[in-house]
């Protein structure tokens, strides 16, 4: 397979360069019309215009968020405006800092010149942000690889929530970076997660709900109508007396998605403190069961799989990663349960 390449970013005096991060957000409101004049451009184009004081990069980011209204219903960045289009944003800006590198452990699972494959643990965030301004993966990173500096978001190429364990590919090159962005944005990139769900499932499926933003509690995501094109599918791996083992694969990548999804389906995850309504004990359960679950204090979901384009050889890589502990020692509870 030919190797994918792409242009380097450019970086003015890379010496200089140091990641930042939003250790503290403020809340933006905006509603304008946009000019005339930009018809016909893409919409996150025609929106720079309407607004200067943003990065484009910026704005693409809350127009990927759903942060971003059109007429009342979400755009993609590259579709095309009329111009005169009413356009509300209510939207979070970080403030940057200086992100420092920080010596942590790292479960590396592949490493080259291009790109790092980490195994993430559960209570890790990925990176700083407000009330975890260190000891995040991102500063981790930089302490493994100082050249991350000059790669976008320390090469992160997307994210895990901080109680989600399981596999993150970071890019070690601008050029890397900008291949895996797209691949993601391409929907190339394989990502396969495990779950435990409350209730049982009678099968697998796919659910095909938009996902925006929850319209009066704005650090939840929500189905909605006029949210952004979500679509999740799902498999079951094993079924017990109240809960249901999945695997599932994301064809998109909104913010919460699995979590969401499956909750808005009726099986939220195990342990979802926002999506999972009051923690429920099994009926009849065995007490050690009843222990399990009472100490299990995270989402109970791992990103056990992730498949990918290498960006410099151009050949077709995958890796795995077993469950974390305490989901596998859930597992054996509910097994025994199952079996008595």
């Amino acid at each position: 397979m030919a190797s994918r390449r792409r242009n380097p970013e450019s970086i003015a005096n890379p010496a200089a360069a140091l990641p930042t991060t939003g250790a503290a957000t403020e809340f933006r409101v905006h509603s304008l019309r946009l000019p005339p004049d930009c018809g016909g451009l893409r919409f996150d184009q025609a929106l720079a215009r309407a607004l200067p004081q943003y990065s484009r990069a910026r704005l693409r980011e809350w127009i990927d968020a759903g942060s971003v209204q059109v007429d009342g219903r979400p755009l993609r960045p590259k579709d095309r405006v009329l111009g005169g289009e009413q356009v509300h944003i209510e939207a979070q800006l970080p403030v940057a800092t200086p992100l420092a590198p920080e010596a942590m452990p790292l479960s590396i699972v592949y490493e080259d010149r291009s790109l790092l494959v980490i195994d993430k643990p559960a209570g890790l965030v990925v990176h700083p942000g407000a009330g975890n301004p260190r000891h995040t993966l991102q500063n981790a990173l930089l302490a493994h690889d100082p050249k991350l500096t000059l790669v976008p978001r320390a090469g992160l190429v997307h994210r895990l929530d901080k109680d989600t364990s399981g596999l993150l590919v970071v890019a070690r090159t601008p050029e890397a970076h900008a291949a895996l962005v797209e691949e993601l944005a391409e929907r190339e990139i394989e990502r396969e997660y495990l779950a435990l769900c409350m209730g049982v499932m009678t099968a697998g499926g796919t659910i095909d709900e938009p996902i925006g933003r929850h319209r009066t509690q704005r650090t939840r995501m929500a189905v909605r109508s006029d949210g952004r094109p979500s679509v999740t599918h799902y498999r079951v791996v094993q079924r017990f007396r109240a809960h249901t083992f999945v695997r599932v694969q994301l064809e998109t990548g909104r913010t919460h998605q699995i979590r969401v999804h499956l909750a808005h389906a009726g099986f939220p995850v195990v342990g979802d403190p926002v999506y999972g309504g009051r923690r429920r004990l099994v009926a009849g359960g065995s007490p050690a069961l009843s222990a399990a679950l009472a100490g299990f204090h995270r989402q109970a979901l791992h990103a056990a799989r992730l498949g990918l384009t290498h960006p410099q050889t151009g050949r077709r890589m995958a890796w795995e990663a077993p469950l974390p502990q305490d989901m596998a020692a859930l597992l054996v509870a509910l097994r025994k349960d199952l079996e008595g």
